[in-house]
């Protein structure tokens, strides 16, 4: 399973033979890891009766598991391995220059040249988007929990202490730290640990294909969105409500791309009501969505952006919240101490790793990589409704979702029981085969997600969306010859 919930699947490629370099003693592997770890939203009972895979090694777009199966990398590691395998050595040098001169200093009174220099590279990154002040954390979870503690204390230094409250969307995914949590909008992830610890109401996601509103005219199903977010706001308070939540595309769900004027009308409706909007680009960052932040992409004005994953495309856990002037503004002028704080926070290693991956996604041209594979890889994908059982193709960049149907006239979807054996017995076993990771999720409708590395050519654009073709044939064969109910 995924962090954030979901199966990642994958097994061999035909005809491959271990290299040397990953043969391990896999059963004394196998007993570390079922004796000792506890792994990430995983029921430990699926492996009861096998091995958990293990991947040793990567090359380019690429993982090889501990008995030398190679897979393609289709979920970039968790949408964040976007420079792929091939830049580790060159990372590692600028890790171990770091290390040489400086192993840790905190962020706390003082600082370091790591900490100092991203921040000013990050928020040049960030100036289309208004935003010239940078607060580091460890990951994605503190980021946007950080985010929450800065519009909280905003707000009380305005004036407006009352102001307790945020929205977020259905269905989407902002972390599983408790502050974190209040904002993600999924049943499971949330009931274990309820009550949350900021009241949040939930609105509509951007799922065209599910929403009434959002056949055909993108103007009626903004305007749609935008009154409930209005209703929901009103009926929250305005003056009780601190903070929006949203990502320029919602993962959770599969790939929910903004209609036309959604962001702007996201802006117009905060500013109206004094509430802080944050765009949350712990995915959508560092190209993925082919600019270095989607809320370039999309128009968005937001007043902090979180950001993580790509940062340092995996080669070290960074992330952290770009901050607008007027946000900033308390805590840059003295008025206000920004009550939060992380042991490592901008890490010195951290910050040497995400400099030289930022080096390396400029020489490299890697973002605007992806703005030109980006039709090619829509292309191949769209392709892919020659099969019945794909409803909906959607997504930007290199972040997509096929969403699957029982009936693709009607739409309709798929009960929990035929949307579980779909995925993870028919679907799971074929991709294992070809030698494919990605997603396969029913968090809401059951989808296919793939977000290959943002170097991914379009040799390895069409072997993956051969293999996603070939499992959804296999599947469909399976589905019509289903014994009946």
């Amino acid at each position: 399973m995924s962090h954030d919930g979901g199966a990642i699947t994958g097994e061999v490629l035909p005809a491959q033979r271990a290299d040397r370099r990953d043969r391990v003693d896999q059963a004394d592997l196998q007993r570390q890891v079922h004796d000792h770890l506890l792994l990430n939203f995983t029921d430990l009972a699926d492996f009861a009766t096998r091995d958990v895979p293990v991947f040793v090694r990567g090359e380019g777009c690429y993982v090889i598991d501990a008995g030398g199966r190679r897979f393609i990398d289709g979920l970039s590691g968790l949408f964040c391995t976007n420079l792929g395998h091939s830049f580790g050595p060159e990372i590692g040098a600028a890790a171990q220059r770091q290390l040489s001169e400086l192993v840790f200093t905190p962020s706390w009174y003082v600082t370091h040249p790591g900490a100092a220099r991203l921040a000013e590279r990050l928020a040049g990154l960030a100036h289309p988007l208004g935003l010239d002040r940078v607060y580091f954390t460890s990951g994605g979870g503190e980021a946007v929990e950080a985010a929450w503690k800065l519009a909280r204390q905003w707000h009380a230094a305005n004036g407006q202490p009352q102001r307790r409250k945020a929205i977020s969307r259905r269905i989407a995914y902002h972390g599983t730290s408790l502050g974190a949590l209040s904002f993600t909008g999924l049943a499971d992830c949330r009931h274990p640990f309820e009550p949350m610890a900021v009241p949040t109401a939930f609105v509509s996601n951007t799922n065209a294909y599910r929403h009434p509103a959002g056949a055909g005219d993108e103007a009626a199903f903004t305007a749609a969105l935008m009154a409930e977010l209005e209703e929901t706001i009103e009926w929250e308070g305005p003056d009780q409500v601190a903070m929006l939540i949203a990502e320029p595309v919602q993962n959770s769900g599969g790939a929910f791309t903004p209609p036309a004027g959604y962001w702007q009308g996201l802006r117009e409706i905060c500013d109206r009501h004094g509430i802080l909007l944050v765009a949350d680009e712990v995915i959508t960052g560092f190209g993925r969505l082919g600019e270095w932040f989607g809320s370039m992409r999309y128009g968005a004005r937001p007043d902090m952006v979180t950001f993580a994953k790509g940062a340092t495309a995996a080669h070290a856990p960074l992330g952290g919240v770009l901050v607008s002037p007027r946000v900033a503004e308390p805590f840059t002028t003295g008025g206000q101490t920004f009550m939060h704080g992380l042991t490592f926070s901008g890490h010195p290693l951290a910050t040497a790793v995400a400099l030289a991956a930022l080096d390396i996604y400029q020489r490299e041209s890697v973002v605007e990589a992806v703005r030109e594979h980006e039709p090619y890889l829509r292309q191949r994908l769209e392709e892919l409704r020659r099969v019945p059982l794909v409803g909906d193709v959607r997504g930007a960049g290199f972040f997509w979702a096929l969403e699957l149907v029982a009936d693709r006239d009607t739409r309709e979807t798929f009960s929990a029981q035929d949307a579980d054996w779909l995925l993870r017995e028919v679907l799971s076993e074929r991709m294992d085969a070809l030698g494919l990771l990605c997603r396969l999720d029913d968090r809401g409708e059951p989808v296919i997600q793939l977000s290959p590395p943002l170097v991914a050519d379009r040799p390895l654009i069409d072997r993956m969306t051969s293999i996603v073709g070939e499992a959804l044939e296999a599947a469909w064969a399976a589905w019509q010859q289903r014994p009946a109910a």
